[in-house]
Order: structure tokens, then sequence, then C-alpha cells
């Protein structure tokens, strides 16, 4: 045990030493591209913040860790009205789409009152969206599926959600 620690410190060290003179400086252009994907996930990180709050104004628990089922980025149970977000999803950048998806099963938990229900949506889903919910079947559950993954992949994803908490959910805007 003492001697993998060692060896790690060791290690750690000779990375450290080595940081600084194995990256050449960067580019205007890396700079500026850096810039860029830094004001993207800055926006994804204020809309991802805005619909954790609006779940959270409707009752809703968001909580970042490991969802009780095993290999789910994200999961709602219906009768504790919690919402578990993985937090690999912010290191696969898609934080938002997940919270998002969710945010729809939260919606339709308000639209049932307390039961989920599908919201009757008329969207129709991008094809690359179908696998994840087609494999179901139990048709309901397919449904309801088939809703979040729709509005997932909507160009307009985030206000449709937004929109669709708030009306479901009876908040304010």
């Amino acid at each position: 045990m003492f001697q993998l620690l060692l060896n790690s410190l060791v290690l750690l060290s000779l990375n450290i030493d080595n940081q600084s003179s194995t990256n050449p400086p960067k580019s205007i252009v890396e700079v500026i591209k850096n810039s860029q994907i830094i004001a993207q996930n800055s926006k994804k990180n204020q809309q991802f913040n805005q619909l954790k709050q609006e779940l959270e104004t409707a009752g809703f628990e968001v909580i970042i860790a490991l969802p009780p089922k095993r290999g789910a980025y994200g999961l709602l149970q219906v009768s504790t009205k919690k919402i578990w977000i993985n937090p690999v999803v912010f290191d696969l950048n898609i934080a938002l789409p997940t919270l998002i998806h969710e945010s729809v099963h939260a919606s339709q938990v308000c639209a049932g009152n307390g039961q989920i229900t599908t919201l009757g949506l008329t969207l129709n889903p991008m094809n690359q969206a179908r696998p994840f919910f087609q494999g179901y079947t139990d048709t309901h559950r397919r449904d309801l599926e088939r809703e979040a993954y729709t509005v997932q992949t909507q160009p307009n994803s985030f206000e449709l959600a937004l929109s669709l908490l708030r009306e479901n959910c009876k908040l304010s805007n």
C-alpha cells in the first residue's frame, strides 16, 4: 500500500514538473476556439441551472449523483419527485439534454397530477432518437420516452422543456 502511494506521488510530481516544458504556447486560433467553447458551455450551464431551479420550484428534487438504476444518465422517481443526474453527463457534455429529458418526465408527472402520463405532443422525433425509445415493449413507457426524446432532440429543446414544465406544473414565468 505504501509503495503504491509512493509511486502515485512520484508520477504526480513528474506530471507537474513536465507540464510547463512539454506544452507549447497556444496559437491565437486555439485561444479563440477555446473561448468559443467556454462561451457555449457557459450558456448551457446557465440553461441547466435555470431548468434545475424551475424543477425545484415545481417541487422536484434534483440530485447530482449516480442514479439508483445502474447505467442511467438521468432518472425520475415519480413517487418521491426525485431526479438524479449522473455526474458523468457533465464530462460527456450532455448535462443539459439529460436534464431536459428528465424535465419532460417531470411535466408528465405534473400533467397526471402525481401519476406519469403522456402530454399528447404532436412533435415528431428525429430518426436518430427512435432507437432510444422503440425498444420498450410497454407501450405506455414507450410513449413517455418518445415524448422525452422528441423534446430533447429539438433545436429549441431548452425553451420547449421550460414551456412544458411551466404549463403543466402551473409555474409562472
